[in-house]
């Protein structure tokens, strides 16, 4: 699949805001975001430190460009807001937080989630919710990371996830794995007007998985 013809161009990126250059989980949000670029994908993050400066910098050493959705709050005790260090190519100033997620949500094709706190959480429920809500023309959800077998098992086991829940995500552990992963829900995406086509295409990010590590 040539560039032109992908649906997936841009990916929105979640991640631990607190998380300092020496971390492993920093360099991790480095090294796949320009793995990434590299492969033609353009990065999207809240512009703030962590491992958003994190994928805006592997980003823009893969060749790519980086957007940043920003907000500049007065009243917040526990907001990081934004970094001048994080090298956006583009800044889109929204009013508020949420504001400022919704437009996260809107400007990627596709999420990556890694390993982040509170507001990771809270970014990952409304990714998960809305691909729920517009199952069959919903974008895709990365989860980078071994750990996530356990929350999606707890989710599971303690929650009422309906079957089309799972069907939205992929957990990859390495950038190539995220690279297919994105590549095949694209050919999903192009293949949505043929639904046992994709099916097909599902089937090959091996949903299955998850289920062996329950």
């Amino acid at each position: 699949m040539n560039q032109k013809s992908r649906k997936i161009k841009q990916i929105t990126y979640f991640g631990f805001a607190d998380a300092q250059e020496w971390d492993p989980l920093y360099k991790d949000a480095y090294e796949l975001a320009k793995f990434m670029a590299e492969h033609g994908y353009d990065a999207v993050n809240g512009g703030g430190p962590g491992t958003m400066r994190a994928v805006s910098e592997g980003a823009k050493a893969g060749g790519a460009r980086v957007i940043g959705a920003t907000f500049y709050p007065k009243d917040i005790t526990n907001f990081e807001g934004r970094d001048k260090k994080n090298p956006l190519d583009e800044e889109i100033v929204e009013k508020d937080y949420l504001s400022r997620t919704m437009k996260l949500l809107e400007l990627g094709d596709a999420y990556i989630v890694l390993r982040g706190g509170t507001g990771t959480i809270s970014e990952f429920g409304m990714a998960w919710g809305l691909a729920r809500l517009y199952f069959g023309h919903h974008k895709p959800l990365v989860l980078y990371g071994d750990y996530w077998y356990d929350i999606m098992k707890a989710f599971r086991l303690n929650m009422r996830i309906r079957p089309e829940d799972l069907k939205v995500y992929k957990i990859c552990n390495n950038p190539k794995e995220v690279l297919k992963a994105i590549k095949i829900f694209d050919q999903a995406i192009s293949l949505r007007e043929n639904p046992k086509e994709e099916e097909k295409a599902f089937q090959l990010l091996d949903r299955d998985k998850l289920a062996k590590k329950v």
